[in-house]
């Protein structure tokens, strides 16, 4: 089974950075999609970005150029490194593993505020 262990979130000022990490343990079927999510309080869970294992990438259009997805396979961590933050990309991000199973992660607070 697959468990997934999010981290790096914080406070960040309006322009700043914040490198989300995603730590991965479990046995991964050979065809699997990694994903980062965000929920803000009182609107729905959004995809922000996805990660196939053949290393295809998309990304929502809210956060084109602004973040990128990435992964090492050597540290089995799942990254989202976040630029150009603005107040509106304040959530709660949770990274999901989608294979012949599914897992979530706890999710961790990014909060941008001056």
């Amino acid at each position: 089974q697959v468990q997934l262990v999010e981290s790096g979130g914080g406070l960040a000022q309006p322009g700043g950075s914040l490198r989300l990490s995603c730590a991965a343990s479990g046995r991964f079927s050979n065809i699997y999609v990694m994903a980062w999510y965000r929920q803000a309080p009182g609107k729905q869970r959004e995809l922000v970005a996805t990660l196939t294992s053949t290393g295809r990438t998309t990304y929502a259009d809210f956060v084109k150029g602004r973040f990128t997805i990435s992964r090492d396979n050597a540290k089995n961590t799942l990254y989202l490194q976040m630029t150009s933050l603005t107040p509106e990309d304040t959530a709660v991000y949770s990274c999901n593993y989608a294979g012949t199973q599914n897992a979530w992660g706890q999710g961790t607070q990014v909060t941008v505020s001056s």
